[in-house]
């Protein structure tokens, strides 16, 4: 088994520790030789090193700090002389949802969040917290661990989204993800700044198919499509993907983003449609393609 229990709290063994963490069981124990780091509670007979909560969060912010360019000595020495408790708001909050998720604790996830957004103003705990958790997890988690972690941050931006009330009568945006893109995150996060911007958003989530696309375009006629490229796909399949998808949305204009899309550029921009990496960055383009439409329909004096 992966897991110990001892005083009230769950633990890790050595094994699942090196396969989270990326960091060889054999580097684990010469570490803990040299430099006393980390420190395993040991069973009776010696045998077994299991991790608590807290040792496990430090040997990911060591390994974090190694692979941004610092010594062995160096990082343990940093993550020793400064505890969890010392670092920004922010980072405290990240660490301490990821040593939740790391044990399986999904309520003490949610507590976590709970706390995080009872202290952060919405756009901060957005940008700030949810968004770089999303971003790292692929990269830090097992399958079974990013499941747990990205369903918590999809529905706390699915309510913050929910919650929050259109401000005004701003452009009308529709918002999706393509077929076979089950990612959604990022899409809730744009959807939740437009509206905080007066834009009158309409989410159609994951793996939206192009009939459906098609079908709400019809009925809403919006001012802009808004895609997420998550998945990472084959350049044959996204010419394939994005021609459906601009033919479903007609005349109406499409901005792509995404990690999916970022290598795709040549091809988003050839088949017509625009590319964006953030909310400000897609508000600039809108504003951009009014004012050419607004000259475009200026009279002529003289």
């Amino acid at each position: 088994m992966g897991y110990g229990e001892g005083a009230g709290d769950m633990t890790l063994r050595i094994r699942t520790i090196a396969r989270l963490t990326g960091i060889r069981e054999a580097t684990l124990r010469a570490w803990e030789r040299r430099y006393g780091f980390p420190r395993p509670n040991r069973s009776e007979n010696n045998n077994y090193r299991s991790y608590s909560r807290e040792e496990v969060e430090n040997i990911r912010r060591v390994a974090k700090l190694i692979a941004e360019g610092l010594s062995v000595s160096e990082a343990i020495a940093q993550v020793k002389a400064t505890p969890v408790q010392a670092l920004p708001k922010d980072e405290r909050f990240a660490d301490r949802f990821w040593s939740a998720v790391m044990v399986l604790d999904e309520e003490a996830a949610r507590r976590v969040l709970d706390e995080a957004q009872a202290s952060m103003e919405v756009e901060v705990y957005c940008n700030g917290l949810l968004l770089p958790l999303l971003r790292e997890m692929g990269l830090r988690l097992d399958i079974a661990r990013e499941h747990m972690a990205s369903a918590l941050i999809r529905q706390r931006l699915r309510l913050l989204l929910d919650t929050e009330k259109t401000r005004g009568e701003g452009p009308r945006v529709l918002l999706a993800c393509p077929p076979k893109d089950h990612h959604e995150g990022g899409l809730l996060a744009l959807g939740l700044q437009l509206r905080r911007r007066g834009w009158r958003v309409t989410v159609l989530g994951a793996d939206t198919p192009s009939e459906a696309l098609h079908s709400a375009c019809v009925q809403l006629v919006p001012e802009l499509v808004a895609l997420s490229f998550v998945r990472s796909r084959e350049p044959e399949e996204m010419v394939a993907v994005l021609t459906e998808v601009l033919h479903a949305c007609g005349s109406i204009p499409v901005v792509v983003g995404g990690t999916g899309a970022r290598e795709h550029l040549r091809t988003i921009f050839s088949l017509g449609a625009q590319y964006a990496e953030s909310a400000d960055e897609l508000m600039a383009l809108w504003q951009m393609a009014r004012g050419s439409l607004n000259r475009t329909r200026a009279p002529v004096n003289g």
